[in-house]
Protein backbone atom coordinates (compact mmCIF):
# COMPACT_ATOMS: atom_id res chain seq x y z
CA UNK A 1 0.00 0.00 0.00
CA UNK A 2 2.97 2.60 0.75
CA UNK A 3 4.60 1.50 -2.24
CA UNK A 4 1.25 2.16 -4.21
CA UNK A 5 0.81 5.33 -2.84
CA UNK A 6 4.36 6.58 -3.22
CA UNK A 7 3.89 5.52 -6.75
CA UNK A 8 1.30 7.63 -7.46
CA UNK A 9 3.00 10.66 -5.74
CA UNK A 10 5.65 10.35 -7.99
CA UNK A 11 3.67 10.26 -11.16
CA UNK A 12 1.79 13.19 -9.92
CA UNK A 13 4.85 15.57 -9.57
CA UNK A 14 5.99 14.30 -13.02
CA UNK A 15 2.94 15.47 -14.13
CA UNK A 16 2.68 18.76 -12.72
CA UNK A 17 6.09 19.63 -13.95
CA UNK A 18 5.40 18.56 -17.69
CA UNK A 19 2.02 21.03 -17.25
CA UNK A 20 4.08 23.79 -15.91
CA UNK A 21 6.92 23.63 -18.63
CA UNK A 22 3.95 23.50 -20.99
CA UNK A 23 2.72 26.63 -20.15
CA UNK A 24 5.96 28.15 -19.91
CA UNK A 25 6.40 27.22 -23.49
CA UNK A 26 3.13 28.79 -24.49
CA UNK A 27 2.48 32.11 -22.09
CA UNK A 28 6.34 33.19 -22.48
CA UNK A 29 7.26 35.50 -19.64
CA UNK A 30 7.20 39.22 -19.18
CA UNK A 31 10.14 41.73 -18.82
CA UNK A 32 10.56 45.21 -17.35
CA UNK A 33 11.92 48.12 -19.44
CA UNK A 34 15.52 47.25 -18.29
CA UNK A 35 14.88 43.69 -19.28
CA UNK A 36 13.80 44.01 -22.73
CA UNK A 37 15.92 42.89 -25.50
CA UNK A 38 15.21 43.17 -28.77
CA UNK A 39 18.23 41.21 -30.43
CA UNK A 40 17.37 37.86 -28.77
CA UNK A 41 18.24 35.92 -26.30
CA UNK A 42 22.33 35.46 -27.55
CA UNK A 43 22.92 39.27 -27.11
CA UNK A 44 22.14 39.60 -23.43
CA UNK A 45 25.58 40.40 -23.04
CA UNK A 46 27.22 41.87 -25.93
CA UNK A 47 28.48 45.15 -23.92
CA UNK A 48 30.23 43.27 -21.68
CA UNK A 49 32.51 41.64 -24.46
CA UNK A 50 36.22 42.38 -24.45
CA UNK A 51 38.81 41.48 -27.69
CA UNK A 52 40.95 39.36 -27.26
CA UNK A 53 44.78 39.88 -25.91
CA UNK A 54 47.57 39.62 -28.19
CA UNK A 55 50.20 37.08 -27.33
CA UNK A 56 53.55 38.60 -25.68
CA UNK A 57 56.13 39.22 -28.24
CA UNK A 58 59.56 40.23 -28.18
CA UNK A 59 61.43 42.07 -30.47
CA UNK A 60 64.57 39.58 -30.23
CA UNK A 61 62.00 36.68 -31.41
CA UNK A 62 61.15 38.27 -34.52
CA UNK A 63 62.96 36.28 -37.09
CA UNK A 64 61.31 37.45 -40.03
CA UNK A 65 58.38 40.13 -41.03
CA UNK A 66 57.15 41.47 -44.15
CA UNK A 67 54.44 43.94 -44.80
CA UNK A 68 51.63 43.45 -46.57
CA UNK A 69 48.27 46.12 -47.73
CA UNK A 70 45.47 44.52 -48.74
CA UNK A 71 42.03 45.79 -49.70
CA UNK A 72 38.53 44.66 -49.09
CA UNK A 73 35.95 44.40 -51.34
CA UNK A 74 32.33 45.36 -49.66
CA UNK A 75 31.16 44.46 -52.44
CA UNK A 76 31.69 40.26 -52.25
CA UNK A 77 28.95 38.13 -50.70
CA UNK A 78 31.69 37.13 -47.69
CA UNK A 79 32.11 41.14 -46.83
CA UNK A 80 28.45 41.66 -46.46
CA UNK A 81 28.14 41.59 -42.90
CA UNK A 82 30.65 44.47 -42.40
CA UNK A 83 28.81 46.86 -44.96
CA UNK A 84 25.02 46.25 -43.58
CA UNK A 85 23.42 47.19 -42.59
CA UNK A 86 23.16 50.76 -44.42
CA UNK A 87 20.85 52.67 -41.59
CA UNK A 88 20.18 52.65 -38.05
CA UNK A 89 20.16 49.32 -36.46
CA UNK A 90 19.90 48.62 -32.42
CA UNK A 91 21.62 45.16 -32.76
CA UNK A 92 24.45 45.96 -34.67
CA UNK A 93 26.13 48.23 -36.79
CA UNK A 94 28.18 48.28 -39.99
CA UNK A 95 32.26 48.81 -39.90
CA UNK A 96 32.28 52.02 -41.33
CA UNK A 97 29.14 53.09 -39.02
CA UNK A 98 31.06 51.54 -35.98
CA UNK A 99 34.53 53.25 -36.54
CA UNK A 100 32.92 56.52 -37.40
CA UNK A 101 30.54 56.83 -34.63
CA UNK A 102 33.53 56.11 -32.17
CA UNK A 103 35.33 58.97 -33.84
CA UNK A 104 32.81 61.42 -33.26
CA UNK A 105 32.32 59.93 -29.83
CA UNK A 106 35.89 61.31 -29.34
CA UNK A 107 36.83 58.01 -28.93
CA UNK A 108 38.89 56.87 -32.30
CA UNK A 109 41.33 58.87 -34.03
CA UNK A 110 40.99 59.48 -37.30
CA UNK A 111 44.30 60.49 -39.35
CA UNK A 112 44.61 61.44 -42.67
CA UNK A 113 47.80 59.38 -43.76
CA UNK A 114 48.61 55.93 -43.09
CA UNK A 115 51.73 56.82 -40.95
CA UNK A 116 48.98 58.09 -37.94
CA UNK A 117 51.05 61.42 -37.54
CA UNK A 118 48.21 63.85 -39.13
CA UNK A 119 45.07 63.55 -37.12
CA UNK A 120 42.04 65.19 -38.20
CA UNK A 121 40.66 67.98 -37.03
CA UNK A 122 36.88 66.97 -35.30
CA UNK A 123 35.36 70.18 -37.31
CA UNK A 124 37.18 69.11 -40.66
CA UNK A 125 36.47 65.00 -40.00
CA UNK A 126 32.27 66.37 -39.98
CA UNK A 127 32.97 68.17 -43.38
CA UNK A 128 34.68 65.42 -44.78
CA UNK A 129 31.90 62.62 -43.71
CA UNK A 130 28.87 64.36 -44.01
CA UNK A 131 28.49 65.56 -47.86
CA UNK A 132 27.07 69.06 -48.28
CA UNK A 133 24.91 70.36 -51.48
CA UNK A 134 23.03 73.31 -52.78
CA UNK A 135 19.21 73.25 -54.30
CA UNK A 136 17.51 76.11 -55.64
CA UNK A 137 14.30 77.10 -53.38
CA UNK A 138 11.47 79.21 -53.95
CA UNK A 139 10.79 81.71 -51.31
CA UNK A 140 8.06 83.85 -51.04
CA UNK A 141 7.73 87.75 -49.38
CA UNK A 142 5.04 89.58 -47.82
CA UNK A 143 4.10 90.90 -51.14
CA UNK A 144 4.08 87.37 -52.46
CA UNK A 145 6.39 87.66 -55.21
CA UNK A 146 8.51 84.95 -55.34
CA UNK A 147 12.60 84.83 -54.66
CA UNK A 148 14.93 82.27 -55.70
CA UNK A 149 17.58 81.22 -53.34
CA UNK A 150 19.92 78.36 -52.92
CA UNK A 151 20.02 76.26 -49.84
CA UNK A 152 22.38 74.37 -48.32
CA UNK A 153 21.19 70.05 -48.11
CA UNK A 154 23.19 67.64 -46.23
CA UNK A 155 23.61 64.29 -46.96
CA UNK A 156 25.03 62.25 -44.05
CA UNK A 157 23.23 58.67 -44.38
CA UNK A 158 24.41 57.97 -48.27
CA UNK A 159 27.90 57.79 -47.35
CA UNK A 160 27.42 54.30 -45.80
CA UNK A 161 26.40 53.05 -49.28
CA UNK A 162 29.56 54.41 -51.05
CA UNK A 163 32.22 53.15 -48.47
CA UNK A 164 32.65 50.23 -50.66
CA UNK A 165 36.52 49.46 -49.78
CA UNK A 166 38.64 49.46 -46.72
CA UNK A 167 42.34 48.81 -46.86
CA UNK A 168 44.29 46.76 -44.33
CA UNK A 169 47.94 47.56 -43.12
CA UNK A 170 49.53 44.46 -41.84
CA UNK A 171 52.44 42.94 -40.04
CA UNK A 172 53.15 39.51 -41.08
CA UNK A 173 56.31 37.83 -39.03
CA UNK A 174 57.95 34.63 -37.33
CA UNK A 175 57.80 34.43 -34.22
CA UNK A 176 61.07 32.05 -33.09
CA UNK A 177 60.06 31.33 -29.60
CA UNK A 178 56.70 29.64 -30.86
CA UNK A 179 57.98 28.77 -34.56
CA UNK A 180 54.75 29.87 -35.56
CA UNK A 181 54.11 32.40 -38.69
CA UNK A 182 51.77 35.12 -37.09
CA UNK A 183 50.38 38.63 -38.04
CA UNK A 184 49.29 41.47 -36.73
CA UNK A 185 46.82 44.44 -38.21
CA UNK A 186 48.24 47.97 -38.00
CA UNK A 187 45.54 50.26 -39.59
CA UNK A 188 42.28 50.41 -41.09
CA UNK A 189 41.23 52.90 -44.34
CA UNK A 190 37.98 53.61 -45.50
CA UNK A 191 37.40 54.09 -49.09
CA UNK A 192 34.21 55.86 -50.67
CA UNK A 193 33.26 55.11 -54.44
CA UNK A 194 32.79 58.17 -56.25
CA UNK A 195 30.46 56.43 -59.38
CA UNK A 196 30.20 59.59 -61.52
CA UNK A 197 34.39 59.77 -61.96
CA UNK A 198 34.90 55.75 -61.19
CA UNK A 199 37.39 56.21 -58.76
CA UNK A 200 37.92 55.63 -55.20
CA UNK A 201 38.78 58.48 -52.45
CA UNK A 202 41.03 57.98 -48.86
CA UNK A 203 38.31 58.98 -46.46
CA UNK A 204 40.26 58.21 -42.70
CA UNK A 205 42.94 56.04 -41.81
CA UNK A 206 42.40 54.61 -38.10
CA UNK A 207 44.95 52.52 -35.99
CA UNK A 208 43.81 49.52 -35.71
CA UNK A 209 44.51 48.56 -31.65
CA UNK A 210 42.73 51.14 -30.91
CA UNK A 211 39.40 50.23 -32.31
CA UNK A 212 38.99 46.76 -31.15
CA UNK A 213 37.46 47.48 -27.98
CA UNK A 214 34.61 48.89 -29.82
CA UNK A 215 34.83 46.09 -32.45
CA UNK A 216 34.33 43.56 -29.74
CA UNK A 217 30.94 45.05 -28.71
CA UNK A 218 29.65 45.16 -32.03
CA UNK A 219 27.82 42.04 -33.44
CA UNK A 220 28.42 40.80 -36.97
CA UNK A 221 25.61 38.58 -38.99
CA UNK A 222 25.89 34.98 -38.92
CA UNK A 223 24.48 33.69 -42.61
CA UNK A 224 23.70 30.06 -41.01
CA UNK A 225 22.49 30.84 -37.11
CA UNK A 226 21.75 33.65 -35.36
CA UNK A 227 22.64 32.32 -31.56
CA UNK A 228 26.17 31.89 -33.05
CA UNK A 229 26.99 35.81 -33.73
CA UNK A 230 30.59 36.98 -34.08
CA UNK A 231 31.64 40.49 -33.56
CA UNK A 232 33.90 43.00 -35.98
CA UNK A 233 37.32 41.75 -33.89
CA UNK A 234 36.54 38.02 -34.24
CA UNK A 235 36.03 38.66 -37.90
CA UNK A 236 38.87 40.30 -37.74
CA UNK A 237 41.10 37.99 -35.32
CA UNK A 238 39.58 34.70 -37.58
CA UNK A 239 40.19 36.13 -40.57
CA UNK A 240 36.97 35.26 -41.96
CA UNK A 241 36.65 37.95 -44.78
CA UNK A 242 37.92 38.01 -48.40
CA UNK A 243 40.73 40.42 -49.38
CA UNK A 244 43.31 40.62 -52.01
CA UNK A 245 46.75 42.02 -51.62
CA UNK A 246 47.82 45.29 -52.96
CA UNK A 247 51.50 46.16 -51.84
CA UNK A 248 54.20 44.41 -50.24
CA UNK A 249 56.73 46.50 -48.40
CA UNK A 250 59.53 46.98 -51.63
CA UNK A 251 62.35 49.61 -52.18
CA UNK A 252 60.31 51.72 -54.62
CA UNK A 253 56.88 51.63 -52.02
CA UNK A 254 55.10 50.84 -54.83
CA UNK A 255 51.78 49.19 -55.44
CA UNK A 256 50.74 46.45 -57.87
CA UNK A 257 48.70 48.43 -59.60
CA UNK A 258 51.85 50.21 -60.79
CA UNK A 259 53.71 48.22 -62.67
CA UNK A 260 50.95 45.51 -63.29
CA UNK A 261 47.68 45.60 -65.16
CA UNK A 262 44.31 43.10 -64.86
CA UNK A 263 45.27 39.26 -64.88
CA UNK A 264 48.77 40.07 -64.11
CA UNK A 265 48.08 42.30 -61.19
CA UNK A 266 45.88 39.57 -59.52
CA UNK A 267 48.51 36.43 -60.53
CA UNK A 268 51.27 38.93 -58.93
CA UNK A 269 48.96 39.56 -55.30
CA UNK A 270 48.91 35.59 -55.64
CA UNK A 271 52.50 34.95 -55.43
CA UNK A 272 53.55 37.37 -53.16
CA UNK A 273 50.87 35.39 -50.47
CA UNK A 274 52.33 32.48 -51.99
CA UNK A 275 55.69 33.62 -50.99
CA UNK A 276 54.75 34.84 -47.39
CA UNK A 277 53.41 30.51 -47.06
CA UNK A 278 56.61 29.29 -48.84
CA UNK A 279 58.59 30.96 -46.37
CA UNK A 280 57.26 29.46 -43.71
CA UNK A 281 57.01 26.15 -45.21
CA UNK A 282 60.86 25.88 -46.13
CA UNK A 283 61.67 25.96 -42.56
CA UNK A 284 60.53 22.61 -41.35
CA UNK A 285 62.04 19.68 -42.65
CA UNK A 286 59.60 16.11 -43.24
Amino acid sequence: MKITKTLWIAISLIAINALLKAQDTFNPPTYTNSQINPCGVHNKHIGDRRPINYTSLRESDVAWEKRVWRDIDMREKQNQPLYYPLEYNACRSSLFQTITRQILNGNIIAFKDEEFLIPYEPSEFRKKIVKTDTVDQSIYDELGNERIVRVAVSDSTSIYERILKFRVKEDWYFDKQKSSLEVRIVGLAAFEYNAERDYFREVYWVYFPSCRPYFARNDVYNFKNDSERRSLDDIFWKRQFSSIIVKESNVQDRYIDQYQKGIDALVEADKIKMNIFTWEHDLWNY
